[in-house]
């Protein structure tokens, strides 16, 4: 059996040292679409706005960058877990939430600490939940929560797991925004460390099921959470409490995200659709929690 559900959740914590810098950073901002034009923006590489996500004089974090920082990722993290050994052309990222404790810093060091809660059969498919907590010299600084979903490994009797789903609300979004995926995003994104090849290599993508390479999940997610940042927040990474969604399709480089936002008390709930494919669903239950 692939999976070893008890191995896995039974197994001792696993620690990793990460360490990140300004290049890093600007990397991980530059693959989520920094610096790249928007219907609002006539020349975004200089555009004070966007300096303050690639510029090192005037650096923030994106609270995304928790799921490339050191050059991991969490996803890779979850299939070196003891009792786990599945095909690489069988996993698609299922859900990812990020809780910032503190502000990321430009540079850091800090230690991981990766444990395996839970693993749900769904059937048809085994669901692996990863938890990693970050913390360095000062104390904690993000907690990743990652469900990996792996096709044909399900049936093995375990525990269904939870299956919530976020209703929209029932009104007209209080923003819209559109961010266009470059036909190199993905292969930019990579470089931040999640080398899957069903984001690079046409081949592999079909064995995977797909007719030609596609977006990472986690880059959809930072491409999402920027536009919030930027719309909603002024701007203001250090607002940002806590990043949760469920992914629920793929895109591919050179389609058009529609980002619609409504706006709550201390949270903003968003729904990301493919506009150039009759608005089919990309990002799902998927709220922002802020200040």
């Amino acid at each position: 059996m692939p999976i070893d559900a008890a191995k896995a959740t039974s197994a001792e914590p696993r620690t990793t040292e990460l360490a990140w810098d300004h290049k890093d950073i600007q990397l991980y901002h530059l693959g989520i679409g920094a610096g790249a034009a928007t219907p609002d923006k006539p020349h975004p590489a200089t555009d004070p706005d966007e300096l303050r996500y690639t510029l090192e004089g005037a650096l923030q974090v994106l609270p995304s960058f928790a799921t490339v920082a050191g050059g991991g990722m969490a996803v890779a993290g979850g299939l070196s877990a003891p009792g786990i050994d599945v095909d690489l052309a069988a996993v698609l990222h299922g859900g990812q939430t990020v809780t910032v404790h503190r502000a990321i810093p430009v540079r850091g060091r800090a230690t991981q600490t990766s444990t395996v809660p839970a693993v749900y059969d769904k059937q048809k498919a085994a669901v692996i939940v990863l938890r990693s907590e970050v913390a360095d010299d000062d104390g904690p600084l993000w907690t990743c929560d990652t469900q990996i979903f792996v096709r044909g490994e399900g049936g093995f009797g375990g525990d269904r797991g939870p299956s919530v789903r976020l209703e929209l609300p029932d009104r007209t979004p209080d923003r819209t925004t559109e961010r266009l995926i470059r036909e190199d995003q993905a292969l930019l994104y990579r470089l931040s460390g999640d080398w899957n090849p069903l984001h690079a290599d046409p081949e592999f993508a079909k064995l995977a099921g797909f007719d030609r390479p596609i977006l990472h999940g986690l880059c959809s997610y930072g491409v999402t959470l920027k536009a919030v940042v930027d719309t909603v927040l002024g701007g203001d990474v250090g607002r940002v409490r806590s990043y949760t969604t469920r992914f629920a399709g793929v895109v591919f480089p050179g389609e058009t995200l529609r980002i619609r936002m409504w706006e709550g008390e201390g949270r903003t709930q968003v729904s990301v659709t493919a506009a150039d494919r009759d608005d089919a669903p990309v990002l799902a239950d998927t709220v922002v929690e802020h200040s």
